[in-house]
Formats: C-alpha cells, structure tokens, sequence
C-alpha cells in the first residue's frame, strides 16, 4: 500500500531492547482537503533513517505494510493492535513549467516526422 502527503512530525529513534529498534513520524494525509487525516508511521530496525533526509512540511510518498496484533493482558482480556509500517518513503517531486525535460522528453521533441506525414499532397490517396 502507499499513500502521499505531508510530513508533518519526526520523533528520534528509540531503542526499544538490544536488538529492535524503531521510530514514529505523522503525516498529513488529504484525501479530502477538508478533512485530512493525521497518520502514524513507524520505521523498524535498519529502516529507522529513512526520514532524516526529510523535512517537516515536505511532500513525501510511504509505501508500507498495515500490521495487526492480538495480545491477551494478564487479565485475560484480549486486545488488538494496529500499525502502520513504512518500508520506503520518498519525497515527491514537484514538476514545475520551468524545469527542465528529462532526457525521455528531449529525446521525443528531437525526433523528426517521416515524410510521409509531412507531405500536403491532397491527391495522393492511398486507394
């Protein structure tokens, strides 16, 4: 799955025990503009440094993984638990009129029409 919006919030890794470790960011998911919706990410273990390249404010695309828990408390009382875990997050490019084409682009705009599309010859049926 993978959604894009704004990054609203980083928190720092934590070290959870010797061997896991993880971190949270928020972002501003609009869907609809008028009500956005305020999502919780964590980045596990060697993933934990996807968003420090990343800035507050910044428009970001987060594929990840929706993950589901059962917990049963000393009580006896079973809980469920839900996450949302990022497995990439990128930051979207804005393509703005001024910038330049990519060399995809350039390539197209370079090629030349055949001949056979430039003539005007109105007379010149094929049947």
């Amino acid at each position: 799955m993978n959604i894009k919006g704004k990054l609203l919030e980083k928190s720092d890794t934590q070290q959870i025990s010797a061997t896991f470790k993880k971190r949270e960011f928020i972002v501003e998911y609009s869907e609809n503009p008028q009500y956005p919706e305020f999502l919780k990410f964590e980045l596990i273990q060697d993933r934990c440094d996807l968003v420090d390249a990343i800035q507050p404010g910044q428009e970001i695309d987060v594929s990840f993984n929706l993950k589901g828990r059962k917990w049963t408390d000393p009580k006896g009382e079973v809980k469920y638990f839900n996450s949302l875990q990022a497995w990439k997050v990128e930051r979207v490019n804005d393509v703005s009129p001024t910038s330049s084409p990519s060399p995809e682009d350039a390539a197209l705009e370079n090629q030349k029409e055949p001949e056979w599309l430039q003539s005007n010859d109105d007379d010149d049926l094929p049947f």
